[in-house]
């Protein structure tokens, strides 16, 4: 029986299905803490070893080699650690380029770049990115995250989305306010006002617009509420449901679950994806009917790719969905 990938996608980039959260760990114990934690929850979320605010100025080399370190370590047993480098106008980014790629570039899952000005600051720190891992004989094309944060970066969004390589826009919400000089007050930062400011609410609808058509994931700000479980859950919700974020980022261990739980699909749509999904590979992709209602291989598409979500959330699949789809997995 013909898998998913091969007949829903053929011939187009599949959309990435990453984990719900991805979690900033500036210093090596809260690293390693991210580490451990990962190892007891499964890849449920991506950890990001934050080699820009977590580097003391004057020891961003240090810092480097001490994530790379980690990241090539045996610790890191499921390979979804990746790295923030330095903002483009920074001294030391081809640095940290060249100390990643070069110690931890067979192990590292992507690569984020903040504070872009525009598309023109991406392609060039991707050329430099390429340019290294020719160097260090890193056969793949290391995945890009690009950080929005600039009036430029918002403006040329669509153009970010596009390049080769970049898997997730993410949304820098706190430096994106304090572009405004002021305009923006500071309780657009916090819940309720980051989403109901009108200047927020359009640079979030943009990102999350241009990354889902171009086919990446959408990645919303932290939330800087650390104790509050439920406040934690409705803010990532809210990103989901009202905004079409798919991923979230995280700064503090207690804020992991409550977000992967309000990404994850409801079990009702998981249900009805199995049955569709087995159902269709057994007519070979062809159109069939499920409870009244015609599936093709349009929505056949939305169902694999929510089945994905789901799966990469931890949630349980039945036996034979798991068997047909992901034994090889």
């Amino acid at each position: 029986m013909r898998h998913p990938d091969t007949v829903l996608f053929a011939g187009e980039k599949p959309f990435p299905i990453l984990p719900a959260v991805d979690h900033y760990a500036g210093s090596e114990k809260l690293m390693q803490k991210a580490l451990a934690l990962q190892n007891e929850f499964g890849p449920v979320f991506d950890i990001t070893c934050d080699c820009e605010d977590g580097a003391a100025a004057g020891a961003e080399g240090e810092h480097a080699r001490m994530a790379a370190a980690l990241i090539s370590s045996a610790e890191n047993r499921h390979g979804r650690v990746g790295a923030r480098i330095h903002d483009v106008t920074h001294p030391h980014w081809r640095e940290d380029i060249e100390i990643l790629i070069g110690l931890a570039g067979h192990r590292l899952a992507f690569l984020t770049l903040p504070k872009p000005r525009g598309v023109a600051d991406v392609r060039e720190q991707i050329a430099a990115l390429r340019a290294a891992e020719a160097r260090h004989d890193i056969a793949r094309a290391i995945p890009v995250h690009v950080l929005i944060e600039t009036h430029g970066a918002l403006r040329e969004v669509w153009e970010i989305a596009a390049q080769p390589s970049v898997e997730s826009i993410d949304f820098g919400l706190m430096d994106f306010v304090s572009a405004h000089r002021g305009a923006i007050p500071a309780a657009a930062m916090t819940s309720p006002g980051q989403f109901e400011h009108p200047l927020i609410v359009r640079a979030k609808t943009e990102i999350a617009a241009a990354a889902l058509a171009n086919g990446i994931v959408p990645a919303h700000n932290v939330t800087t509420e650390l104790k509050d479980l439920a406040h934690i859950r409705a803010d990532a919700e809210r990103a989901r449901n009202s905004f079409g974020f798919l991923r979230m980022w995280s700064i503090h261990p207690n804020q992991i679950l409550p977000i992967v739980e309000a990404m994850r699909p409801d079990f009702s749509e998981v249900d009805r994806a199995c049955a569709i999904l087995c159902a269709a590979q057994d007519a070979d992709w062809g159109p069939i009917r499920h409870e009244g209602k015609l599936h093709d291989r349009a929505s056949y598409r939305y169902w694999w790719e929510l089945l994905g979500r789901a799966r990469v959330s931890g949630m349980a699949l039945p036996a034979a969905t798991e068997a047909r789809f992901f034994a090889a997995g």
